[in-house]
């Protein structure tokens, strides 16, 4: 993948004074981690916007800063919204000789012959998996293909899917992704069948056909 470049610029302007900023076409952020202070920074809007709309939390961006390069992640977005516009950034700059954790995304591909065969349905379990790796190896998304699951009950688990050594999933291994169940109810039994041995209350009728025994005073 190509190298995603970010341009930021030093940001004075702080707290509601911001809005300032977005009225001239400009995005207020943040930067800290690996070797930096938190400093306030600002993109240009509409370029940050294009590059962050095609971008997931694991990848990986370098933030040119005062002639400096910051490779980051994006930790945090801020979005309005009303106007569906970016309303700040949280970019974390890491080290690329040290692991890091990140939630990644999972995407679903292909059909699971289920749905058509037995009018199944998919249900998902998890929507994202945590992860350890170096930030130049942890990948952009996880690709799950159902095309494997044939028959009502068949699962996906944490445990099934295959990363690259140089990755660790960190969620549950047994922990559900994705699961082909039945779009139909379960089967009600017929009315009236097993009720010929309750009374009115719906408390199972004694029936007696032996003699009495004296009652006991």
């Amino acid at each position: 993948m190509s190298k995603i470049v970010i341009n930021a610029e030093p940001r004075v302007l702080i707290g509601k004074q911001v809005n300032q900023l977005r009225r001239q076409g400009k995005l207020p952020a943040v930067v800290y981690g690996h070797k930096v202070d938190p400093k306030p920074i600002t993109l240009d809007l509409r370029d940050a916007t294009k590059i962050l709309s095609t971008t997931t939390s694991t990848s990986l961006i370098t933030l040119v800063l005062e002639g400096k390069e910051f490779p980051s992640i994006v930790r945090e977005k801020q979005i309005d919204f009303i106007l569906g516009t970016l309303k700040h950034v949280d970019f974390q700059a890491v080290s690329l000789t040290e692991k890091i954790r990140a939630e990644v995304a999972i995407h679903f591909e292909g059909e699971s012959p289920a749905i058509k065969e037995f009018d199944a349905i998919l249900t998902s379990g998890l929507t994202h998996l945590l992860m350890e790796g170096l930030p130049q190896d942890l990948p952009e998304t996880i690709i799950v293909n159902v095309s494997k699951l044939r028959n009502v009950g068949d699962t996906v688990l944490v445990k099934d899917i295959e990363v690259s050594d140089n990755v660790e999933i960190l969620s549950h291994s047994e922990e559900m992704v994705v699961m082909v169940t039945s779009s139909k109810p379960l089967s009600e039994e017929p009315e009236g069948e097993g009720d010929e041995l309750l009374d009115s209350s719906g408390e199972p009728e004694i029936i007696d056909k032996g003699k009495k025994e004296k009652e006991d005073f």
